[in-house]
Formats: C-alpha cells, structure tokens, sequence
C-alpha cells in the first residue's frame, strides 16, 4: 500500500459486482474512488481498508449528468493527483417483448447503460491522455451477443454499449488508453434468486469471479489487451 498503489474509480459501488470490486481492488491495495447514491455502504466496505483515509467516496452522483462525472474526475485528481482506471459497474436491465417495450423503456436502457459509460468515460480521457496511460472496464452482456426473445430494449443497449468500447479502443490506443468490456451471464445476486428462484444458481456467475476479471484487465498485467470482450460466464 505504497503511494504508487494503483487509483482505480468505481461506479456503482455498493451494488452487488461493486462490493466484489471494493473488496478485490482494496486487498490488492489499490487506492479507490467509489461512487454510489449509499454513502454509508461505501464507508462500511471501505473502513477495513483504511476508510476515507485512504480512499474518497462520492455519494449521489449523477451519472446521467457530463458535467458532474468531470467533477468527480477532478475530486480525484484533486485527492491523488492521477486517474489509472475506471471500472464503471452501472446499468440496468429490463425484460419485455416488443409488444410491451416502448419508447419510453429503450431511453431508460439507453441511459442507464450507454450514456452513463460514455459520460464517465470522456470525463477521464484528458488526464489519462496527458499520463498516456489509463484502463477503461466497462460491463457488457452476453445477451448483446445474440439477443433471446423479451431483452429486445436491453440488448439494445447493451450492444451500444459494445460498440462505444470498440470504437473508443480504437481511437485511444495511441494514447496509451485500455477500454475493455466484460460479458457477464446471469449474476448470482440476491435479487436474481428471487426474481428465478427455480434456477440452478450453482451455475451462475459469482460477483467475485466479475470483479477478478475487471481486476485483470485493470492492471499491468492487461498492458496489451483492449478493445476486448471478454464473457466472464460461470457455469451457463
């Protein structure tokens, strides 16, 4: 836990894959901004590993807003001078056929899942740019692949989600940029289990196995990986 420890932002940190994280990163000594609207969830995960002390948490940011992620960018840069990465866990999903999912569902996908990556996303390019270095982790879907019946909306979304990370590994890779994506399948959650309880949970993705894989692309060790999807799968 040096002062050269890596300073990795993560959004959605108190949800199910941003507790994993938390946890993963902070054991790796990693020096964390978490960002999530539970204030008090952040600090109780955080307080083994050294509590605001070491790491910032900024509560009740709103991602849908450009302006407020560049000024969760500058707490940062404000706190430890530098940006290395972002594991940027937000999103959402939704369930409807075409009949059911109307306009109103496809902006709620699209904003939820695209424009909150893109947002945070382009508020840390120019110090990443000006340190010609960074990583940008993304969480993609299986389903963005090849959409089953009922996910039209989500798959949507997620499928721009896709694209974003192609196009942006492309165009910052001079820069010495990393934008990666992780296709997860079904999230062995709380709220999975109850929505399927009839399922075999046994074969769903554990949230730690999600924050391993977002941890390795995130390091040194992933210097040569990007614009890369990568299904983080369980046992489906």
């Amino acid at each position: 836990m040096t002062e050269t420890a890596p300073i990795v932002m993560v959004t959605g940190a108190a949800g199910n894959v941003g507790r994993a994280l938390l946890a993963t990163l902070a054991t790796r000594g990693h020096r964390l901004v978490a960002i999530d609207r539970q204030a008090s969830a952040m600090e109780d995960l955080l307080a083994p590993f050294g509590g605001r002390e070491r790491h910032l948490v900024l509560p009740d940011l709103d991602l849908f807003d450009a302006g407020a992620c560049e000024s969760a960018i500058r707490a940062a840069l404000a706190r430890y001078g530098r940006i290395d990465g972002i594991a940027h866990t937000v999103g959402g999903f939704a369930s409807a056929t075409a009949a059911e999912g109307g306009p109103d569902l496809w902006e709620q996908m699209y904003r939820l899942n695209v424009l909150t990556t893109l947002n945070i996303f382009r508020a840390a390019l120019p110090p990443m740019r000006a340190a010609g270095r960074g990583s940008l982790v993304a969480i993609g879907a299986g389903a963005a692949i090849k959409a089953p019946a009922g996910l039209a909306a989500y798959a949507g979304a997620k499928s721009a989600v896709h694209r974003l990370v192609e196009s942006f590994a492309d165009e910052l890779k001079a820069d010495g940029i990393r934008v990666n994506v992780i296709l997860p399948s079904i999230i062995d959650t709380p709220q999975n289990r109850a929505a399927m309880p009839d399922a075999d949970h046994k074969a769903w993705v554990q949230p730690r196995e999600i924050a391993d894989a977002i941890g390795f692309l995130l390091a040194e060790d992933a210097s040569g990986v990007t614009g890369a999807f990568i299904p983080v799968s369980g046992r489906v």
